[in-house]
């Protein structure tokens, strides 16, 4: 899978992950890396499917994995996740059910949303993951009024808002990290910059000298950070986290990363990327970067790995059979969830 991609291992040894995570950093990084082993199953797995036209859509986040998992390990139960595009990962790693998603994705009968909402826009209200939106930016003025309530209330609680380097030209990022830089609230915005804001490179985007050194202009403070580091990740959403739930105010982190596949599984990205993109992208591969850093350490033994693998794999398969095997949503159910009684009997439509 990741064995033979040319990447360069973590730049730190055992001793150096100890006093950046902790006597606990070890076990943290075995975890990290069983949860990007299930991401790329994942994406794998049901990119195939929607080819073979099971599922209607899919946008995969390889590339990503870092970035995610990071940000589902170092956020508390009590914080809130606003998505971007390829977010879903955090919320499995908060404890979001893999089966329940992939009913999700399947948009049959034990989908939450009884497939109303497009596939890869889940909904998880149980881990405080709230569902994305295809228009680009909103979800930053939606994580800024959230963490406006929560500084009212008290409560400690962190927002965290994620987005993609396109939406740094929307609207809603210059209205949502001003009025969070007014107000100092307790957000952390996390730019996921993967360089292609769907066809346009983020050379277009921007004439600043990086998309993090915005936030001066919003009175809080911006870093670029290693997307394809795990440790550089955990360590800047840990201290961002803390400072927010601290009342110190916001913080912008620019995660710089590369895109390993198409925008969505409706994207032709030979149209318009370089002839050698995908090999560049994949000498950048978190999952191979924390593989070969393991590895090269002694911190996974190739039993461990196969099991690991052989693991997610079967778990992968065991929700997809499971969904596969469930009916849609019946008729009946286009008015659950959306009155608070029903208006009418089920036998007495529009009666």
């Amino acid at each position: 899978m990741t064995s033979s991609t040319p990447v360069e291992p973590l730049p730190y040894d055992l001793a150096a992950v100890t006093v950046a995570l902790g006597p606990g950093g070890l076990e943290l990084l075995r975890s990290a890396y069983r949860w990007m082993l299930l991401a790329r199953t994942l994406d794998s797995r049901m990119q195939a499917l929607q080819r073979q036209g099971r599922v209607g859509f899919y946008g995969a986040a390889t590339g990503q994995e870092a970035v995610n998992v990071a940000a589902g390990l170092a956020s508390a139960p009590a914080d809130w996740v606003f998505p971007g595009l390829r977010e879903q990962l955090v919320a499995l790693v908060r404890g979001h059910a893999l089966p329940t998603y992939v009913h999700h994705l399947f948009g049959d009968a034990k989908d939450p949303s009884r497939g109303r909402n497009m596939p890869c826009h889940p909904s998880a209200r149980e881990v405080h993951y709230v569902s994305m939106s295809s228009v680009i930016g909103t979800q930053i003025s939606q994580a800024v009024g959230l963490a406006y309530a929560s500084k009212q209330k008290s409560d400690r609680a962190a927002t965290l808002a994620f987005f993609g380097d396109g939406a740094t030209s929307s609207n809603d990022f210059h209205a949502g990290l001003n009025f969070a830089g007014v107000f100092g609230l307790p957000v952390v915005f996390c730019c996921t910059n993967n360089q292609w804001a769907i066809s346009v490179p983020v050379g277009r985007q921007t004439a600043a000298a990086s998309l993090a050194s915005k936030a001066s202009a919003y009175g809080f403070p911006g870093r670029q950070v290693d997307g394809t580091d795990f440790v550089a990740c955990f360590r800047e959403l840990s201290s961002a986290l803390e400072r927010a739930r601290a009342g110190k105010g916001p913080v912008l982190l620019e995660f710089i990363l590369y895109r390993m596949t198409p925008h969505s599984s409706s994207d032709d990205p030979g149209r318009y990327q370089p002839a050698d993109w995908s090999t560049r992208a994949a000498q950048h591969d978190p999952v191979g970067r924390l593989q070969k850093w393991l590895r090269t350490q002694g911190a996974m033994t190739p039993e461990e790995e196969t099991r690991w693998q052989e693991g997610a794999e079967r778990s992968v398969r065991a929700a997809i059979d499971e969904a596969e095997r469930t009916p849609p949503p019946s008729p009946e159910s286009v008015t659950e969830d959306v009155y608070a009684s029903r208006p009418y009997g089920p036998t007495t439509p529009g009666g």
